[in-house]
């Protein structure tokens, strides 16, 4: 049974036995998986998975009122009002929600047709597991930020108090001293070319390395100065990425904190933590965007070549495909202002040779596309197979931008 809490407010003015037989049979419909019926007792209000009020009559707004002063001791700051609409009870739903709209706090009405209210209870539920999932994540940041990522750095407390994501600063030299003694593996028996095969085994070190950091500092994830290990080991660290990702460890690239944010978000919501990528041209006529990288995870590809790093032209880079069809476009700010959600298509493939490896066309609205070229959260974005926009939005529980 999922982890789903009601509590209610009922005005006296209403009689109990009647109410209850009303309500009993509209939460049974609503949540046919089950529910901890916690009645007025808002005790355990917010230690739950996903905590419902359910307003059970008209004449309840001040019921609310005065258990409010509770519920923001226990640090809530948004809250699901959920109403049959019998009894009055979404006249006294809006009339809270507003009270809470003019005070700052948040809060949503869940009201409509049996279909529809349970749809978007299921909804809220896998947002507020994703959101407990982010709670005690342990994210390494390798190095620092590559120095052109001039606004791409993060706010530690922001971070932890509003996700609860601890940022653990690693220095790059543990990476270089764990590269020696790492293993290495032999390239796979495919195609590529001879220098490709020549690195294989140096990237699989670095993957290695990587490892054993990951388990040193129990880290959920992390980002690196992966340009540093061009210079330190003349190897990339792209292919370790790209397994790492594969394997449901969100690992970014550039010491880019935002965008490992954004995977690490995108990882517990849709269940991989997608494709770090830069915008390399836009057309806002038609809201294509070439996005391009060579870290794409190899879980996200339906095939995939083994090729150089692009700007060095040394290490191993990949060449996916990634396949077509609905795709999301997302990225949240350092300090967690700021949210970019876009759902939109991927319409084609591309293999251009200035470019980094696995090149991609998706294509957004013309406004959404303009918001790159006007107010765009860095130039990293992170694409995610399928639309999510929603979900990913509320599990940063801001408003989306695109």
């Amino acid at each position: 049974m999922k982890d789903i809490s009601i509590f209610t407010l009922t005005s006296g003015l209403h009689d109990e036995d009647s109410v209850k037989t009303i309500s009993d049979s509209f939460l049974r419909s609503v949540l046919p998986g089950g529910f901890d019926f916690r009645g007025a007792d808002f005790a355990s209000f917010g230690t739950h998975v996903l905590d419902l009020i359910f307003v059970r009559t008209g004449g309840s707004e001040g019921l609310f009122k005065s258990v409010l002063p509770e519920l923001l001791e226990k640090g809530e700051r948004h809250f699901l009002l959920l109403t049959s609409g019998k009894s009055n009870s979404l006249a006294a739903s809006l009339e809270i929600l507003s009270y809470l709209r003019a005070n700052g706090l948040g809060g949503e009405v869940i009201h409509g047709s049996e279909t529809y209210t349970a749809g978007r209870i299921s909804a809220l539920y896998e947002i507020a597991s994703a959101r407990r999932k982010l709670r005690g994540m342990r994210l390494g940041v390798i190095g620092a930020p590559s120095d052109w990522l001039i606004a791409s750095h993060a706010d530690p407390e922001a971070v932890r108090s509003k996700l609860g994501i601890e940022l653990v600063d690693i220095p790059m030299e543990e990476v270089i001293e764990k590269y020696g003694p790492a293993e290495a593996e032999e390239a796979p028996d495919e195609p590529m070319a001879a220098c490709v095969r020549s690195a294989y085994p140096g990237a699989t070190k670095i993957y290695n390395a990587l490892k054993s950091v990951i388990s040193a500092h129990a880290l959920d994830g992390f980002t690196i100065r992966c340009f540093d290990l061009l210079t330190a080991v003349e190897n990339t660290g792209c292919l370790a990425l790209s397994r790492l990702n594969a394997e449901g460890i969100p690992a970014g690239c550039e010491g880019d904190v935002p965008a490992l944010l954004s995977m690490a978000i995108s990882s517990v919501v849709t269940g991989v933590s997608g494709f770090q990528a830069n915008p390399s041209r836009i057309d806002v006529e038609t809201g294509e965007i070439l996005f391009a990288h060579c870290t794409i995870p190899m879980n996200m590809v339906s095939s995939r070549v083994l090729d150089t790093h692009f700007e060095s032209g040394i290490g191993v880079g990949i060449r996916g495909h990634f396949d077509e069809g609905p795709v999301t476009v997302f990225k949240v700010s350092g300090d967690l202002k700021r949210v970019f959600a876009a759902e939109g298509t991927l319409v084609r493939n591309l293999s251009e040779q200035h470019l980094c490896r696995t090149q991609v066309v998706v294509r957004l609205s013309p406004q959404e596309a303009r918001y790159f070229l006007t107010d765009p959260i860095g130039n990293h974005h992170i694409i995610v197979p399928g639309h999510h926009g929603e979900a990913l939005g509320k599990t940063v529980n801001l408003p989306v931008e695109g």
